[in-house]
């Protein structure tokens, strides 16, 4: 308004209203944008969801990956040895709420202005879900109900919600937001998950309503088993074509991976060999792996690095002598096609889910065979990489080579047994979807991996089982981060968030 006022004085002279005409759409807020569509929102939306460099780095990898040990990495990953690094255990939270929970919010306030209460609603709803499961997972208590709502609503200071509660509204809005797609979404390509497929984006819905139902088996055995069989029952993804995942460009041509471009400019990690000795007799060794620097290798030369291992020799907090990592280039790292910066970037997969029926039927919560749900997520995790980064195919013979192997099930085990064969197979199957392997491994206590223990860790040798806040939260909303704090426990790297048990 203040140029449209200098304008007038400026032409004093032109009294006429033809003046005006024109110029009504210049009378509006300066400081708010016109309206963009919502299918634009929906294309950033999902890109931010996948990440930037920044947030994939610190979080996914440099501290779930390594905890986790899928990857070790000897010289400054925090998470190998659990040093603190507050920029990098903020990351998550920053962009979530930097970006990610300000743009759902704002499009489904824009869905609801508009009247549309159908599939791009029920769209929008699944994605914020996925949004805050990443950030409770990682931190616990959040804001949640008044978060994002500083535009539309004025709170400036949001309200941590406890996180049951959080897992409980999840779950609601996962079904209510299922119920709501119904025929495909206009977006075509702008909904660079599935094209605006109805039948994909209910799969998906429900198989993340399974995910979080399994996540409360420690807290919440009832409720778990209860939304596990509703979520199964709704019909979760039932192949590989359902896999939940955004594509990537090259930076020419829409964001490139996260990932990718951490390994761009980062080759120092190297897969642990937790994780690697678990790869036993299995064909996605020669796919998922190479030496540093030769992708022609037999599995036998793939060989793991120790996590804890450092630059130079030191005596651990047990009074172990723990040598030198010595020369690096020995070990195995990421194949060269999981490293693409154009590899879509995998939220849920179909053998992700079958594992978690495979689970589901050992609990007797199901009566389908854990067998057969176990077999099927082995086949889907080796067939899907092809299709994700474009390895070499595994051939049927050899997944039914490995299933009658390495891999055979232990029909016949203990509960504990096939539990833990299942839960290994699911650790093996999230790699490179770290934030998903670290929360289902403190959920399940699976891979059984033990602490590093270097004398310089910030959680004296204690695995680091959650994220902290931001010290700015202390700060700017002091009252509701101490009420989350009170809650929850002390807002340490050693204080579980509530499903963890």
């Amino acid at each position: 308004m203040k140029k449209i006022l200098i304008t007038f004085l400026a032409l004093g002279v032109l009294a006429s209203c033809e003046f005006d005409k024109g110029f009504e759409e210049m009378n509006v807020n300066p400081n708010s944008a016109a309206q963009v569509g919502v299918a634009t929102k929906i294309t950033k939306l999902q890109t931010d969801i996948s990440g930037s460099r920044y947030e994939n780095w610190r979080n996914s990898l440099i501290y779930s990956s390594t905890i986790v040990q899928h990857h070790a990495e000897n010289n400054w990953w925090a998470g190998d040895t659990y040093n603190r690094n507050d920029d990098w255990s903020f990351a998550q939270w920053n962009q979530a709420y930097g970006g990610m929970v300000k743009g759902v919010q704002d499009i489904i306030a824009q869905l609801e202005s508009e009247g549309d209460s159908g599939t791009h609603m029920g769209m929008a709803r699944i994605m914020r879900v996925f949004i805050f499961h990443r950030v409770t997972d990682l931190y616990g208590d959040c804001p949640y109900s008044e978060a994002g709502q500083g535009y539309i609503s004025g709170i400036l200071t949001p309200k941590y919600d406890s996180q049951q509660d959080i897992y409980m509204d999840m779950l609601k809005e996962l079904e209510e937001a299922v119920a709501q797609i119904s025929g495909d979404g206009a977006l075509g390509g702008a909904d660079v998950m599935f094209g605006g497929s109805a039948a994909h984006w209910k799969a998906f819905g429900n198989s993340m309503m399974l995910r979080l139902a399994m996540r409360l088996t420690a807290a919440d055995a009832a409720t778990a088993q209860a939304w596990a069989v509703k979520a199964i029952g709704a019909g979760t993804m039932t192949s590989n074509d359902h896999i939940a995942s955004v594509k990537h460009g090259d930076g020419s041509s829409g964001r490139k991976n996260g990932h990718g471009e951490v390994f761009d400019v980062d080759q120092g990690s190297r897969i642990s060999t937790s994780f690697m000795s678990r790869m036993n007799g299995d064909p996605r060794k020669t796919r998922l792996f190479m030496r540093a620097g030769d992708k022609n290798q037999d599995a036998a030369n793939l060989i793991g690095m120790k996590n804890g291992l450092k630059n130079d020799p030191y005596t651990d907090l047990d009074g172990n002598a723990i040598p030198a990592a010595g020369d690096t280039t020995v070990y195995a790292m990421a194949a060269t096609e999981l490293q693409s910066i154009t590899a879509p970037m995998v939220f849920q997969t179909y053998a992700e889910v079958e594992f978690l029926k495979a689970e589901a039927a050992i609990r007797g919560w199901i009566s389908t065979s854990d067998k057969d749900h176990y077999e099927a997520g082995v086949t889907a995790a080796m067939k899907m990489l092809e299709g994700i980064y474009g390895t070499a195919p595994i051939a049927d013979a050899d997944i039914a080579a490995f299933l009658a192997g390495d891999g055979a099930y232990k029909a016949g085990g203990s509960v504990a047994e096939r539990w833990e064969q299942v839960m290994d197979q699911y650790f093996i199957a999230t790699y490179l979807n770290e934030y998903e392997a670290y929360a289902n491994w403190r959920r399940s206590g699976f891979p059984n991996i033990t602490a590093t223990r270097h004398p310089g860790s910030y959680t004296n040798g204690q695995f680091m089982v959650r994220m902290i806040y931001p010290t700015a939260e202390s700060g700017s909303n002091a009252a509701n981060y101490a009420a989350a704090v009170a809650n929850q426990g002390a807002d340490s790297y050693t204080t579980p968030v509530w499903w963890d048990k």
